[in-house]
């Protein structure tokens, strides 16, 4: 499993680069270690190596994992990222820390009301389409600010910021400018009173231009963990 704390050594580096070229502080961007599809011991390599946030996109497949780390759960900050159904809602509101992939109301009610009361509040982000495509989840950034403030009045979830999956991009001015409209979006939300902290943007092949955009948190699962194989 050297090969995690190589890689997670190598994700590290490009972020402190980054932070440099944004005239940013280091510690102002959090790595979150996408983990999905990868086994549990995959985490529990790269826990050993020093990361403690993990990000995962399938329900099933990650209460199997917390399950199988339940010894770390107390160490470990399990953050749920994938697209998320009505009826899948109970077993994130029991065991997540935070959930990034809020893009709607029904989802945002069903989280607060299913959220233990022994837990802290649930720290969710709007998912945010800013592409506009119609096979993404998200709620189109006109419509991003009554639906914040209606998710930040929920009792049981504390509104942190904004998540985006842009469309893949190659050139670093191309990736940085879905960025910029998050971000803007963000700045307004701002302005508009509501407490947020949160920028979860960029991926493997795009945290630079997303940490020079502001990124708060960078969603990392390929540059640690190697490629997927979905037939798992």
């Amino acid at each position: 499993m050297s090969h995690i704390t190589d890689n997670l050594r190598a994700v590290h580096a490009r972020i402190e680069r980054a932070a440099g070229a944004a005239q940013r502080s280091p510690d102002s961007i959090r790595l979150l270690a996408v983990s999905k599809t990868f086994p549990a011991e995959d985490v529990r390599a790269a826990f050993t190596a020093g990361q403690r946030a993990f990000g995962e996109n399938y329900v099933q497949e990650s209460l199997a994992k917390i399950e199988a780390l339940a010894d770390l759960r107390a160490q470990i900050e399990w953050h749920f990222i994938g697209p998320l159904q009505s009826n899948k809602t109970r077993p994130v509101a029991e065991h997540f820390d935070w959930v990034h992939s809020v893009d709607r109301l029904k989802i945002a009610q069903r989280l607060s009301e299913q959220r233990p009361d022994a837990l802290p509040p649930l720290n969710v982000c709007l998912q945010v389409n800013v592409s506009g495509e119609a096979s993404k989840s998200g709620v189109a950034p006109e419509d991003a600010s009554m639906l914040a403030r209606e998710i930040a009045a929920l009792p049981k979830l504390r509104l942190r910021g904004l998540m985006s999956i842009p469309e893949p991009a190659a050139d670093p001015a191309a990736q940085r400018e879905p960025h910029r409209t998050v971000r803007q979006l963000y700045e307004t939300l701002h302005a508009q009173g509501l407490t947020l902290d949160t920028l979860s943007m960029g991926m493997s092949g795009d945290l630079e231009a997303a940490i020079l955009e502001g990124a708060t948190i960078v969603r990392i699962g390929t540059a640690i963990f190697g490629k997927r194989d979905y037939t798992r």
